[in-house]
């Protein structure tokens, strides 16, 4: 009985033990994953918290009038009177009517507190409207880059504040007075790269990400899919397919700077293709992108039952039938989805595309494959760069879009993959 009480002691301390790891083991995973979590949401949070802004303007509205004399102007349709025309001079003046107390001793301070592109965006509508010209027009321009920061920024010590006092007392009263306001960024959507940050835009980042990614889609699914196929299905098992197999699985590890350096020694210096285009930076995310789909699309058809393959020959159906009608089919949502994260991944990618040329200043919205371009991840790398304090927000909300964009493809792969899998 004693020797039964002290086995049966030993078991139960055994037990206590194991199921003591086992709390412990589950109390690790529980804490790595809120350290994950944390640091998800920490991350989240100052890139929300720094690129909201992003998504405002601050505007001036305020009564011009456009004086011939004052622009040394007679004829808005004469070319070169407007290139000769001064544009400045009607906003500073209807800027000081809109100031309590400035004098024209003070013109250089209020001109300060006007973007250098209004005068232009007042050439352009005058431009359009000649019937204008010696007349008063309500008009709304975008306020200068210092002001804009100091309305959103002013309580935040990592925004240096570039105005004086007597602009930041002017800066208040025309908010208190509606004339200067913040609203919806609609420039950060319109437009293309600019020197200053209240002008910054995305669209040409946008357009360029797409044709990239049109690029390396209509090349690499194909071929990703053909390969998988004829590896899995009509290759010989013999060491140079063994070879293969294993150099695509390494590749699918090499670092993405890798493939650059190889899209600039083949696409640029032997073939002579030009840089910072669409076509170059898509021929390389192509290359970093085939071994992931050729990868998950070999996976999708191992996942396709045998006894289709054999009902289907059983019938008399070729080989070739056999994968065509009744094994691509099957195996074609698990590739969809492979190649939806491949083509996420490379979207994300920005260092192959900095060695194509791809981190060039691009002002203008390519209109083709063959236009100089920058995609979204570069234009991000640009903004963080710069010494001007005012695109931290302007990366910011970039890198907002960008997540969104990746967010997307990767439920859209989850939900497709929901969707359309089959069970066996």
């Amino acid at each position: 009985m004693t020797d039964q009480r002290s086995q049966a002691e030993i078991v139960r301390q055994s037990l206590k033990r194991r199921y003591r790891k086992e709390r412990r083991f589950r109390a690790y995973g529980v804490l790595a994953i809120a350290i994950a979590l944390g640091a998800l949401l920490t991350l989240f949070t100052d890139i929300i918290g720094k690129g909201y802004t992003g998504f405002m303007k601050t505007t001036i509205t305020m009564d011009v009038q456009l004086d011939g004399e004052m622009m040394y102007l007679d004829d808005p349709t004469d070319e070169r009177q407007i290139k000769m025309a001064d544009f400045v001079e009607p906003l500073i003046q209807a800027l000081i009517k809109e100031i309590p107390g400035a004098t024209e001793e003070q013109r250089n301070q209020v001109r300060e507190l006007i973007n250098p592109y209004a005068s232009v965006a007042l050439r352009d509508a005058l431009k359009a409207n000649p019937e204008w010209l010696g007349t008063t027009q309500t008009m709304t321009f975008l306020s200068h880059t210092d002001v804009d920061v100091y309305v959103k920024h002013a309580g935040d010590a990592a925004y240096s504040i570039k105005l004086n006092d007597q602009q930041k007392a002017w800066v208040d009263e025309l908010q208190e007075r509606g004339v200067i306001e913040t609203s919806f960024n609609d420039v950060f959507f319109s437009g293309g790269d600019s020197r200053d940050p209240s002008k910054a835009g995305i669209l040409g980042a946008i357009v360029g990400s797409l044709l990239t990614m049109f690029v390396t889609l209509i090349l690499s699914f194909p071929i990703g899919v053909a390969a998988a196929i004829y590896l899995e299905e009509f290759a010989p098992q013999n060491k140079f397919t063994d070879f293969i197999e294993v150099n695509i699985n390494n590749l699918a590890a090499v670092p993405s700077i890798i493939f650059g350096l190889l899209g600039l020694a083949v696409f640029i210096n032997l073939f002579g293709m030009p840089r910072s285009v669409p076509v170059v930076g898509g021929l390389v995310l192509t290359l970093m992108t085939l071994p992931t789909i050729i990868i998950s699309s070999r996976a999708a058809i191992k996942s396709v039952p045998p006894s289709i393959r054999e009902a289907a020959e059983g019938i008399g159906a070729s080989k070739m039938q056999v994968v065509l009608h009744h094994v691509l089919p099957l195996a074609m949502p698990g590739m969809l989805t492979g190649s939806i994260i491949g083509m996420a991944q490379a979207l994300g990618e920005t260092a192959p595309l900095l060695l194509i040329g791809m981190v060039a200043f691009i002002v203008d919205v390519p209109d083709g494959f063959f236009d100089s371009a920058t995609v979204l991840p570069v234009q991000v790398f640009l903004w963080a760069g710069s010494p001007e304090l005012a695109f931290i927000e302007r990366a910011s909300a970039a890198i907002m879009v960008l997540l969104t964009f990746l967010i997307s493809m990767n439920a859209l792969a989850i939900w497709m993959r929901k969707r359309l899998e089959r069970r066996w």
